[in-house]
């Protein structure tokens, strides 16, 4: 059992400096490495000065210096809050807003923003030598430590706050659970601002295994993707059902070429039946996991293994059993048929709440008198078969795509500010898997457009200005242009209703 993720880390490093802890397309580092470079980064935090706990944006990519800067503020006694460097500038600003962080990583370069008055500290300014972090200032206990910004109702992201004690649920259940190899190597191929992420990340650090990074450029373009993923070694597969599929289109990709490989676990949207027959076909030794969670519960809550028995007896699969350490209740009064309802989960994984959002907090989240954790309403509709947790999609407008969570009122917002438009909303377009194959945008544009415009040159003025509020998973790939949307009794675009239509 884990007390504390960053000792641990660092008695890793402490027994074994030459192992190697990271590899980033054949360069790599070992625990050695990231404990020096992480006390680095931690001395030159606390020099910065900040106010006591607020947190520290970090911009980046995928590469080393990203986890040693993570582990570097959390040694210093902040949260990190992790920004991908293939985001648009403004969500840097609007993260900013929402968190009032004073400090920001720029592993990668930053882009021309407007930023009120901010320290900025770039790799090249964090002063090489031995350090020694006082153990006390380490985040510990219900200390943040780490902020994960998923997407908001009004264009505005929401900050999901993870504490040590949520982290340490997490990993133990990780560890213990899922019969992981010995010094486990991790495939890490999810961004760092995604939490899929940390299902790779610590419990790798902590089971002094090995993370092997599988940057977002390369899973970008198909022939790059291609050409590495057969080069690199690892035995822990970690991705979103969406990620495996597509790498279903390389030969390469079995059992033969990853002989290494023995456990996939898969997360972040729900796991086809189909996908799973030709997972086992190609890797018939390996075993699979279908887990479940919302960012707000720290990564996943349920887990199941995914036998030839389990395909056998459910055509869509079970999203598992719930973790020792938490329940789910099915609140029935949420549901489309009587036995299913909305999950909602109370555990030691639940976050306190969203940051500086107490609007928001106080929807998603409550504790009545007595209980000793929070719970939170995850807005997914389920159902319990003896106590096997099954998903049946949600309850609001929210949606998975590629495994990112999407609130379709975000896209709404932005397709209604533009100039083109006269009301407009994203629709998820559904495949036979209940997987979100498209988001669709259907349009009702502003009288004389038309005329004016060629429907293609519409599209792409529209594309155009969402790029520049919306990070690129959010940007509908189709438009379609009406004379009319369906309208609800109180006035408004009726999004339920463009959405049976989307998918009948």
């Amino acid at each position: 059992m884990i007390e504390n993720v960053i000792k641990k880390i660092d008695a890793v490093a402490q027994a074994e400096p030459e192992r190697i802890a990271y590899d980033y397309l054949g360069k790599t580092n070992t625990y050695g490495d990231l404990k020096k470079r992480s006390d680095e980064w931690a001395h030159k935090i606390v020099s910065l000065n900040l106010s006591p706990q607020s947190p520290v944006m970090i911009w980046g990519g995928q590469d080393f210096e990203m986890i040693a800067s993570f582990l570097g503020c959390v040694k210093s006694g902040h949260a990190y809050i992790p920004i991908a460097s293939y985001s648009n500038a403004e969500r840097i600003v609007m993260i900013q807003e929402v968190s009032h962080a004073e400090a920001i990583l720029a592993i990668d370069e930053l882009p021309e923003i407007d930023l009120p008055p901010i320290k900025v500290v770039h790799p090249a300014d964090v002063e090489k030598g031995d350090f020694e972090p006082d153990p006390a200032s380490f985040v510990k206990g219900d200390d943040n430590f780490y902020v994960i910004f998923t997407s908001g109702t009004s264009g505005k992201p929401k900050g999901v706050q993870i504490s040590h004690n949520n982290l340490l649920s997490f990993i133990n259940w990780e560890m213990t659970d899922f019969d992981l190899p010995e010094h486990p190597s991790f495939l890490s191929q999810a961004p760092y601002s995604f939490d899929l992420s940390v299902m790779s990340l610590y419990p790798a650090l902590v089971g002094a295994g090995k993370l092997v990074a599988l940057p977002h450029e390369v899973t970008q373009n198909f022939a790059q993707l291609f050409q590495t993923l057969p080069k690199l070694q690892f035995n822990v597969w970690v991705s979103t059902p969406s990620f495996a599929q597509m790498c279903f289109l390389d030969k390469t990709f079995d059992e033969k070429h990853h002989p290494d490989l023995t456990h996939f676990m898969f997360c972040g949207e729900e796991l086809p039946h189909n996908e799973v027959v030709m997972l086992k076909k190609k890797f018939p030794q390996a075993r699979i996991f279908n887990t479940y969670g919302p960012t707000e519960t720290t990564v996943a809550v349920t887990q199941v293994e995914i036998t030839d028995a389990v395909l056998k007896k459910y055509d869509r699969l079970p999203i598992g059993k719930v973790k020792a350490d938490t329940k789910i209740i099915i609140d029935k009064t949420k549901g489309d048929q009587p036995d299913e309802g909305e999950i909602i989960i109370s555990g030691p994984s639940t976050s306190k709440g969203y940051m500086n959002n107490s609007e928001k907090t106080a929807k998603a989240f409550f504790k009545n008198p007595g209980d000793q954790y929070p719970s939170h309403r995850s807005g997914d509709e389920g159902f319990f078969d003896q106590d096997m947790l099954f998903y049946r999609g949600r309850i609001d407008f929210q949606i998975k795509f590629n495994g990112y969570r999407i609130e379709l009122e975000e896209i709404n917002h932005y397709i209604g500010m533009n100039k083109l438009v006269d009301h407009g909303v994203a629709a998820p377009k559904y495949n036979q898997d209940h997987t979100v194959k498209q988001i669709v945008a259907e349009i009702k544009l502003k009288d004389g457009v038309k005329e004016q415009y060629s429907e293609a040159e519409i599209t792409k003025m529209i594309r155009a200005d969402l790029a520049k509020e919306l990070m690129p998973y959010m940007i509908p790939q189709r438009y379609v242009y009406r004379e009319t949307l369906p309208v609800s009794q109180n006035g408004k675009v009726d999004i339920k209703a463009v959405i049976k239509e989307v998918n009948e």
